[in-house]
């Protein structure tokens, strides 16, 4: 089986050359197409078949082609070759999305592609971060061939929106829309310089939304098969009415080209960035403090929830906003300030948004019931507000668990818990190993076998168990039959 590479931003990190190349007109099939088809005979008594109303993008393209631009980078400094697309083995895990770029041998200075639109006429653009990382000099193109050394006013690599500005007046821009409001099925249009093919225009349908990539946790990307490819980076993705609604940013992709699946920033998010990079040079984001997952339909069952839903908090930093407020491994969240949270991929995105300092209401599930619990907002410092972690399901119960010595509860930093010894049979199947520490059972810690026995005892047909492994929590679901 081919293995599959995921590739995600255009912009390429060295000018390709482009050789001659033939191709044959779509002219010049049709015509022999017609000259070896006999012709088709019309049936005597068929009904008249009304036209299918096909959209015209002719107007989006005429209004906003000249505020889409093209971005040239040039880094100074290459200290290595790499392989296009690298082997990333048989491993799933390892598939994830990487940004794209064409590496040069060693040589300076390297030049990278990249697209952008003019979101205000004193000259502010809008691209990826990943377009103009690293680069020594950027320089942006109008549609109209002026060229302007821009200064990169911001960047933000966990969104990947970076904020540039150019020294011109009076600049034809974007109207801005709501990516709130994109409906799957409805028709796009994208316009960027792929392979530096300046105003390059493909069109499409939105293939889903709020879509959850595993470099993009506070992103919830619009997905497309708007034909996008190296160099589409930073440019606009728009509506039928003409208004940008997200930002061209990665592909998947076996071949390093376009296979259908594109992915694009809702523009939201995009001018949520841009107004704190202008106004502090940096991204303000909230965090509460926990690691969470997915709850898949067994977890569900084993906490009472009528289906899947919410986000299962795995573990919850020590002193951190969460804790504080009262929160607890093997909660769920099941809503922020009245926001419901039907997938797990949801809640980083909306605590991000949430400002520091302030207070918010986190619904939770708890004992078969829901809680509300106000929480005192913390800052981000790091990369992440919830680790999104992964587990296996499916199984019945076959442990052979130890309680932990002195020494081990106080190596692991844990109170209690049962070490596996070993693991057969359902657990197994679940994914739990020699080693792990089981700590509870449907929310209820454990510190002894007879306890363990007694909470599987009645627990009917599924069982969650909160499983350590090295310094990782997770919940694991167990299907007892």
């Amino acid at each position: 089986m081919k293995r599959r590479s995921i590739v995600a931003g255009f912009a390429a990190a060295g000018l390709l050359a482009l050789g001659a190349w033939g191709g044959i007109h779509a002219d010049d099939l049709w015509s022999k197409a017609q000259a070896a088809t006999p012709a088709a005979q019309p049936a005597a008594h068929a009904a008249p078949t009304a036209a299918l109303a096909l959209p015209n993008f002719t107007s989006i393209v005429d209004a906003n082609r000249g505020a889409v631009v093209n971005i040239t980078v040039t880094e100074n400094e290459k200290t290595s070759e790499q392989s296009p697309v690298p082997d990333f083995g048989n491993d799933p895990f390892s598939q994830f999305f990487r940004h794209f770029q064409i590496p040069m041998p060693q040589q300076a200075p390297t030049h990278g592609l990249g697209s952008g639109f003019i979101v205000r006429s004193d000259g502010i653009v809008l691209t990826n971060a990943h377009v103009v990382d690293g680069a020594s000099d950027v320089v942006v193109k109008l549609s109209d061939q002026r060229e302007f050394k821009a200064k990169v006013l911001g960047v933000d690599k966990p969104t990947d929106i970076a904020v540039l500005k150019i020294d011109a007046k009076n600049l034809p821009t974007v109207k801005l829309g709501d990516s709130n409001s994109v409906r799957v099925g409805q028709w796009i249009v994208a316009i960027g310089s792929p392979y530096g093919f300046e105003n390059t225009v493909t069109a499409g349908i939105v293939s889903a939304t709020s879509r959850a990539l595993p470099d993009g946790t506070y992103v919830p990307f619009i997905q497309t098969d708007a034909a996008v490819n190296p160099g589409n980076s930073g440019g606009p993705l728009f509506n039928m009415n003409g208004e940008v609604i997200g930002i061209n940013s990665q592909i998947y992709s076996q071949t390093g080209g376009f296979q259908g699946l594109s992915f694009a920033i809702p523009i939201d998010v995009a001018s949520q960035v841009e107004q704190q990079l202008i106004a502090h040079g940096k991204v303000e984001r909230g965090r509460i403090g926990v690691a969470i997952q997915q709850v898949t339909q067994g977890l569900a069952q084993s906490f009472g929830l009528d289906k899947p839903r919410g986000a299962l908090v795995a573990s919850v930093e020590k002193n951190g906003p969460a804790a504080k407020a009262g929160l607890k491994s093997g909660d769920v969240i099941l809503a922020v300030n009245g926001q419901l949270v039907d997938t797990s991929n949801q809640l980083p995105p909306m605590v991000a948004n949430i400002k520091p300092g302030s207070k918010a209401t986190f619904q939770i599930w708890r004992d078969g019931g829901k809680k509300d619990f106000e929480v005192v907002v913390g800052e981000l410092k790091g990369d992440q507000i919830a680790s999104a972690s992964g587990g296996s399901q499916n199984g019945r119960l076959g442990l052979a668990v130890r309680p932990l010595t002195k020494d081990e509860r106080e190596q692991a930093q844990i109170d209690g818990g049962l070490l596996v010894e070993n693991a057969s049979g359902p657990a197994a199947q679940a994914g739990i190993e020699q080693g792990d520490v089981i700590l509870s059972v449907n929310g209820t810690p454990v510190k002894s076998v007879a306890q363990l026995r007694a909470l599987i005892a009645k627990s009917g047909k599924h069982v969650a168990l909160l499983v350590q492994r090295q310094d990782a929590k997770i919940f694991v679901p167990v299907e007892l039959g």
